[in-house]
Formats: C-alpha cells, sequence, structure tokens
C-alpha cells in the first residue's frame, strides 16, 4: 500500500471490506469495488429536477434505453428488496409515481420553499409545458420577515439553542483546526496554509472521466507566492512535493501572486490513477470534522512544499 494514500482509500484496501459501487464510471472509488454494477446516466432514466439555484422545476425524460446492464438506484433497490423478500409496498413505487408524491406536499411544514410553492405543480404539467417556475411571487423574498428555522423565527444573534448546549450563544470566531496562530509548533514543520478548490475544468468528480477536459487542466498544479517560492528555491513550472505528517504528493509549481504569502493552493478533484504519483491532494487533508455541523476541514490544512531532486 502507498504510504500517501488517504484514510479512506486505506480503508477499501481492509481484506474484511466486501465493496460494491454502482456507478457510469471508473472512478477511484470503483477501481476498489469487489463488484461493480453498471449505473444508467440522465439520458437513461426518468428523473425530477428540483431548484438549485433557480425557482424551476423539471420532468427528465428518458431519452434512450439503458446502455447494457445499466440500471438506475430506484431499480437497484427494488431488485434488491425483492431479492430479499421486503414489503412490494414499500419498493414496488414506479419512478413516475414516486415523482407525483414529490410534486404533492400538502402535509409539508417546510418553510423553504412554502407548499404554497407547489400549487398547480403536476408531473402532467410538467411533461405538457417543460420547466415550471414554482409558485412564488416575482421578486420573492423568503426570510423578508423572518421565517428563518430558529424557535423565534428570526435570525438571532442570540441563541438560546445554543446556550442550552453549553456553546456560546453570541457570534464569535472559531479558530481552524490547523493554523499557524492556533498551532505554532506545528506550524514550524508545515508553515504553509494549503486550500484545495475543486480543478475549474472539472468542479466534480465525474468530469475527470472526459479527456478533454484533463487535457485542458493539464497536470495537477499547486500556486505558491514568489516569496515563499524563492525561500525555497522554486521556480515556475519546477515539480513539486507537498507534504506533512499525513501524506504527500506531486504537483507542477506555478509561482505568482495569485495567492498570499503563506498560503499554497493545489486544485482538486484528480483522479489517482491520473496523476504521476498515484495520489492527489487528498493525502495532506484531515479527517477532522467541523465542531457544529459536522462538515469537512480540508481547508484546515498544514503543509509544506519543496523542490523535486
Amino acid at each position: 500500500m502507498n504510504p500517501d494514500q488517504s484514510k479512506v482509500i486505506q480503508g477499501l484496501c481492509r481484506e474484511d471490506l466486501f465493496t460494491v459501487v454502482h456507478e457510469q464510471f471508473q472512478t477511484d472509488t470503483a477501481d476498489f469495488a469487489d463488484i461493480l454494477l453498471p449505473a444508467t446516466t440522465q439520458l437513461e432514466h426518468f428523473d425530477l429536477h428540483s431548484a438549485y439555484g433557480h425557482l424551476y422545476v423539471q420532468a427528465n425524460e428518458q431519452a434512450i434505453a439503458p446502455m447494457g446492464e445499466a440500471k438506475p438506484n430506484t431499480e437497484v433497490y427494488r431488485l434488491l428488496a425483492r431479492a430479499m423478500g421486503f414489503e412490494s409496498s414499500l419498493f414496488e413505487t414506479s419512478d413516475e409515481d414516486l415523482a407525483k408524491e414529490a410534486l404533492h406536499v400538502n402535509g409539508s411544514t417546510a418553510i423553504y420553499p412554502p407548499k404554497e410553492a407547489f400549487d398547480g405543480m403536476t408531473l402532467e404539467r410538467l411533461r405538457r409545458e417543460g420547466p415550471v417556475r414554482l409558485s412564488l411571487p416575482k421578486d420573492y423574498a423568503p426570510f423578508a420577515e423572518g421565517n428563518f428555522g430558529t424557535p423565534s423565527g428570526k435570525c438571532e444573534l442570540f441563541s438560546q439553542v445554543l446556550a442550552a448546549r453549553g456553546i456560546d450563544p453570541i457570534p464569535h470566531y472559531v479558530p481552524p483546526h490547523e493554523d499557524p496562530l492556533t498551532q505554532p509548533e506545528l506550524a514550524k514543520k508545515f508553515p504553509l496554509q494549503m486550500v484545495t478548490p475543486p480543478e475549474p475544468s472539472f468542479l466534480n468528480s465525474s468530469f475527470v472521466n472526459v479527456e478533454a477536459l484533463r487535457k485542458a487542466a493539464g497536470e495537477p498544479k499547486v500556486q505558491i507566492h514568489p516569496d515563499d517560492a524563492a525561500a525555497r528555491k522554486i521556480t515556475d513550472g519546477a515539480m513539486v512535493r507537498i507534504f506533512n505528517d499525513r501524506g504527500s504528493f506531486k504537483a507542477r509549481a506555478t509561482v505568482g501572486e495569485s495567492v498570499k504569502p503563506g498560503v499554497v493552493v493545489s486544485f482538486g478533484v484528480w483522479w489517482n490513477k491520473h496523476t504521476k504519483d498515484g495520489v492527489n491532494c487528498n493525502t495532506t487533508t484531515s479527517t477532522k470534522v467541523t465542531d457544529l455541523g459536522g462538515g469537512a476541514t480540508f481547508f484546515d490544512n498544514l503543509v509544506e512544499v519543496a523542490a523535486e531532486e
């Protein structure tokens, strides 16, 4: 096992783990599957597209028959439930009927969007008209009169809910898990704060399958400020090693003022199989989670960068 592999990959390599992956492409995760099941694409199954940064709902009609033995998630669940003898009433509902249930929200208590937003919204209408806007005012401002998800319905500067949990109820600064100011001893070894946004050519891992996008991205890179590069004898375009106690990976240095001193940026989402050393920036990131939301802390990541000899 490569010592620089992430903890997730180390877990997938366990002898006692049986892994089933349902995928459209041969992703990094699919490489570790004991059984790999082909999944349908958007063209091969029916679905509903809800609002994502807009106020429209749309029916996604199946354009072609599934290729090979590919199946949608819902059909895999139906087949598993049937084989395991589960109640048919729970798992035999068609995708179209599931869509109708999703659009019928009369019993919903959600604040956003309110149930009135779905007035007149039916699957038949979506199929007839195409994308349909939610039944909301033109200048819809959901929180103009409150309606926040708090006991008072207001945007609370003092949170009684947090106070009851023994957490400071007033907005305050929580230091990162890893930061030169809060962990000076660690920063002596790894003085650079690394940020790992997604590679603009990919945005999410499924697009890495497209060869043209990989060519557009070129190869993994790390942006470093001229002052930090000079101190490490790193020149623009040089191959460097980014590392900490968790792992390391290689990338091409881009020296410039696109980043501040003390900060390096390496675009992520590269599949391991498409990197020169078989790993990506995930090897250096922490598995710790945030205090309230339980989110990732992969930007709280102290590293060092060294020129490859």
